[in-house]
Parts: structure tokens; sequence; C-alpha cells
């Protein structure tokens, strides 16, 4: 799949910022996101590891999940036990479950006992099983990261917008458009030795 997003970020002085990336994914365990084309700056994750660049060049390497790839993406394509260890390690305590409802909609919540909301947990929609919502605690506060408007492509469904709150106030909001689902693209795209002379599909 690949799309364009477009990035609203709110300044700690009450301003915003607006980027475009342009992001291409190979479901599961592979996802790169180009912040700036031109200088060929990014980060790309291939499974268990995740890479930086900055002017082409290789800046950072370790071996890291993307939680929202195996949340929105990766955990409707690979097997349960893959999944479990996955959710296991970026520290989900899968023992703790309960039903909820969010935004009018029942729903699924692991990682917290009712009444829990501080505890790192994720929420599924119980009719279509979609990916909603995540909380967890972070160096900055408790963050609350959500997936809204589903669109159906290609016969599965894809969230056009992503709000990221932190303490309770909107610090992200990502909206994506020109969404295209098994377009041809290259596969070195997702190679980190590749990542400047990979062709890219948003490159004219």
């Amino acid at each position: 799949m690949t799309f364009t997003q477009k990035t609203t970020v709110r300044l700690p002085s009450g301003g915003e910022i607006t980027q475009t990336y342009y992001e291409s994914a190979e479901i599961p365990g592979r996802l790169r996101i180009d912040t700036d084309l031109q200088s060929k700056s990014g980060i790309l994750f291939v499974h268990d590891s995740s890479y930086r660049f900055s002017a082409g060049k290789l800046v950072a390497s370790d071996e890291s999940l993307n939680e929202l790839l195996v949340l929105g993406f990766d955990i409707y394509a690979q097997s349960v036990p893959r999944t479990e260890t996955m959710l296991r390690r970026l520290g989900f305590d899968l023992n703790r479950f309960h039903e909820s409802t969010w935004q009018g909609r029942p729903v699924y919540v692991v990682g917290a006992e009712r009444g829990d909301t501080t505890s790192k947990q994720f929420y599924i929609d119980r009719d279509r099983l979609l990916f909603l919502r995540v909380i967890a605690p972070s160096p900055r506060g408790r963050t609350d990261t959500r997936y809204n408007e589903y669109v159906q492509y290609g016969g599965g469904w894809v969230a056009t917008q992503v709000e990221q709150y932190v303490n309770g106030k909107r610090s992200v909001l990502e909206q994506y458009s020109a969404i295209r689902v098994n377009p041809p693209i290259s596969d070195a795209l997702f190679d980190p030795k590749q990542w400047s002379t990979a062709p890219h599909w948003a490159r004219k």
C-alpha cells in the first residue's frame, strides 16, 4: 500500500507546522516513511528493526517494533503466536481484558481491567475487529493515539486519519490521501542498503 500523509504538529508555543510524508507499506512487517523526498530523509521499519536516514545517509538503527504498524496492519496478516509475541514485547499485558464502548461503539480493550485508564492498552472494534486506539505512558505523559475515519480499500479497511493526544491535548494530526492498495512498487524500497537509490513511486 502507498499513501500521502499530511502531518500537522502542534508546537509548545501553541503554533502548528505542517509537513507532507510519503509512505510505502508491505504487510506484514515493512513500512517506509519518506519525511523529505528531496533530501532523502526518513525512517524504515523492517520486521524487528528500524533505520533512520538523513540526507540519504543512515544515521541510526536499532531493534525495535513500530507499535502502530503491528496494531493497525500486521495483526491482520500474520499468525496469532507471532502477534502475541510482538504485543508482549511491546509491553501489553494480554491477561488483562474487558469490554467497553468507545465513540458509541462496543469495543474490546486489551491490556487493562475495567476502570483502568492508565495502563498500556489498545481498543478493537467488537463488530468489525478494527484497531481504534492505544493508550500508553510515555516520557511526555499519557499518550492516546486514535485511528479514525476508516474507509474501504481493496477489500479491506484503512484509517484515513490518526490523532495523537498527550495528557489530553492533541499534539499530532495525520491525514492520509492518494491511498493505493497493491500498487506496483519496487521491493528495493524496503532495503536499507538501497534507501537512496531505490525507485520511488512519489518521484516524477
